[in-house]
């Protein structure tokens, strides 16, 4: 190659491997019967700097891409020739493609994700929302449900219900580290994420998740009405201490230490492991609600890159120790 490659994308049906290099370019290659023989078909100049992300849509002979450019583009996987291109807001490391609807989703390290609407020869934004405090770092889209994945390196998962129309955004968290990967096992509704941590969660879509509430602002604390340590007037008035403020993360209202001692896993809010919670909340939770979703397991290195055979149920993990282990799933996704 003429310089290193970044990434790739392979096509089982068509046997076309599309190759992205750090010079923006990139190649296609067709792979012969017997695995045995690459030929060269064409290359192309699709960004300016490293291409991040290759998508090959065979529906549409449609290549997608991103670089570190800040450009998505597509091009015609026959012809070579540029289809049209969109500049985001940051390097983009996130990108599905919804073939009905045509909408490509493109998560950038500002932690935002745009949707955009391709036709034949042109693109028009649809729109944008952020709802991590870090960058994207893998999307997952679920064509059935209509909704799409989002993880981040802020250690979280966000689920958009796209479909629903309600802006409905449930979160996810069970990763110490950023999140590296996502996939879909669209016969169970269950997701596998991948994390820095080592960790592979398998986590259950088939319950009715709630959203997490935001959180409340407020000069003294929503329980007792002590004064938080900036409100100056009500520490003179009362002649208190003021006390630093912190949040139930099950109702959102803003509380002092003292009332909101306790901890308590809220699986259906996506919180698996324990979260602060007010004193009031946590009376309020049941055994049945702190029933974990999510089933946990250590893959015991740093996984960078993960591929998922739905079909088999095998996963495919690589980490930065130069190791590469191959799971067998179904035990779990079954």
């Amino acid at each position: 190659m003429p310089s290193p490659c970044s990434c790739m994308s392979f096509n089982p049906e068509t046997r076309r491997l599309s190759i992205g290099l750090d010079n923006g370019t990139i190649s296609e290659f067709i792979l012969s019967e017997d695995y045995n023989k690459m030929t060269l078909v064409k290359s192309y100049q699709a960004h300016q700097s490293r291409v991040i992300m290759i998508l090959f849509v065979l529906e549409m002979e449609w290549v997608l891409s991103t670089g570190q450019d800040k450009h998505f583009t597509w091009h015609c996987s026959e012809s070579g020739q540029r289809l049209g291109g969109y500049r985001t807001s940051a390097g983009a490391c996130g990108l599905q493609f919804d073939v009905e609807t045509r909408h490509v989703f493109v998560g950038d390290h500002s932690g935002q994700v745009t949707i955009l609407k391709l036709e034949q020869e042109s693109c028009s934004l649809v729109t944008t929302f952020k709802g991590h405090t870090g960058g994207v770092t893998a999307l997952c889209w679920d064509p059935i449900q209509r909704v799409l994945f989002s993880g981040s390196s802020d250690h979280s998962i966000i689920m958009w219900d796209i479909g629903g129309r309600k802006g409905t955004a449930i979160e996810l968290q069970g990763h110490n580290d950023k999140v590296q990967s996502l996939s879909y096992a669209h016969h169970t509704r269950q997701l596998i994420s991948c994390g820095a941590d080592g960790g592979i969660v398998v986590w259950n879509m088939d319950v009715e998740r709630q959203e997490t509430p935001e959180w409340l602002d407020s000069d003294s604390c929503q329980k007792c009405d002590q004064p938080f340590f900036w409100n100056f007037k009500q520490m003179w008035d009362s002649k208190k201490i003021g006390l630093r403020q912190h949040h139930c993360r099950k109702c959102g209202k803003a509380v002092c230490g003292k009332c909101s001692s306790k901890r308590s896993s809220i699986p259906l809010m996506g919180f698996e492991f324990e979260v602060r919670v007010c004193d009031s909340c946590h009376e309020s939770i049941t055994d049945e609600e702190r029933a974990p979703t999510a089933t946990f397991h250590d893959s015991k290195h740093n996984i960078v890159h993960v591929h998922f055979d739905a079909t088999r149920g095998w996963l495919l993990t690589s980490g930065t120790d130069k190791v590469i282990k191959l799971w067998d799933m179904t035990p779990v996704v079954s």
